[in-house]
């Protein structure tokens, strides 16, 4: 679907959806029928335990200690674990702060203690719906990654959640009109480039949060899924310009727990549009991610 037809039919569609009861049904007919990934009132159902998550100071507390309590996220996809463990390691302090792939453009987001504090530029290829542009403090950019327009140095905090995966793949799945890329099952490099833009704009003791799948390289077509080898190309370009913590989650047996990188080495992802790698365990996307913590020298 192009980007105009989604802005005609949002209204009508974001009225409906919108409406608590209608939500409130949506998630209990998932609920009463299996929890299966992707299928009526997911999203809604997904986007309550994040909200849920997001505020659960007990949840953000251990996730800054490396620590998950069982269960979490059943059947839930990488979000589930990305958006609190991302919270509970942002700086609480900062003015300025970039989200480069528009994950923040939620209302449940833009109204956290943590985001209202500060100046958010959202930045994403084009302009997505619904957008947020009557709250003062969020600004939306639009453009490609790989060169961003901002001057060195001029952001407090940058957030990168599942992003940097889809660069130089086909993201047309996504609405966007761009240039069909062929599915090449070789690596692509082009995400270094968006890590090294990141580190750019990023003031000096500034927080750089990056969060990405792994375990086996694979090419889904929309996105790459990252390797030890790949995530050495990030972190040795980071340490020389600071300080670098990286972390993993895995999901196995029915939930998110946190990992050590050997244990997430052979982790494959569902892909939700193709049935590829779909598995028995109920995993709803990628079932390993790598969690990068930034501070800028």
């Amino acid at each position: 679907m192009n980007h105009n037809l989604k802005k005609l039919i949002y209204p009508f569609y974001s009225i409906l959806n919108n409406n608590s009861m209608v939500k409130k049904m949506k998630i209990n007919f998932y609920k009463k029928n299996g929890k299966v990934p992707w299928s009526f009132g997911y999203l809604d159902y997904r986007f309550q335990e994040i909200e849920k998550n997001i505020n659960d100071s007990s949840l953000l507390t251990k996730l800054k200690n490396g620590k998950l309590d069982a269960p979490f996220g059943y059947k839930l996809d990488e979000r589930t674990i990305e958006y609190p463990w991302i919270f509970s390691r942002m700086s609480k302090d900062s003015k300025k702060m970039l989200d480069a792939g528009s994950t923040f453009n939620f209302k449940f987001v833009l109204e956290h203690e943590y985001i209202k504090s500060a100046h958010l530029n959202i930045y994403t290829f084009y302009p997505e719906t619904p957008s947020f542009k009557s709250y003062k403090n969020v600004t939306y950019d639009y453009g490609d990654l790989r060169k961003m327009q901002y001057e060195n140095e001029s952001f407090d905090q940058v957030i990168s959640q599942s992003t940097i995966e889809h660069i130089d793949m086909d993201n047309n799945i996504y609405g966007y009109d761009l240039e069909k890329i062929e599915n090449v099952k070789l690596k692509s490099y082009e995400y270094l480039i968006a890590v090294k833009e990141m580190e750019r704009v990023l003031k000096p003791k500034g927080n750089f949060l990056l969060t990405f799948p792994f375990g086996i390289f694979k090419n889904y077509g929309f996105f790459q899924q990252f390797d030890s080898e790949m995530v050495e190309r990030i972190t040795s370009y980071l340490a020389e310009r600071g300080d670098v913590k990286t972390e993993y989650a895995l999901y196995k047996k029915d939930t998110w727990q946190m990992a050590e990188e050997k244990d997430c080495l052979n982790s494959t992802s569902f892909n939700p549009h193709t049935g590829e790698d779909k598995g028995d365990d109920g995993a709803a996307h990628c079932r390993s991610v790598c969690l990068i913590q930034f501070t800028k020298a």
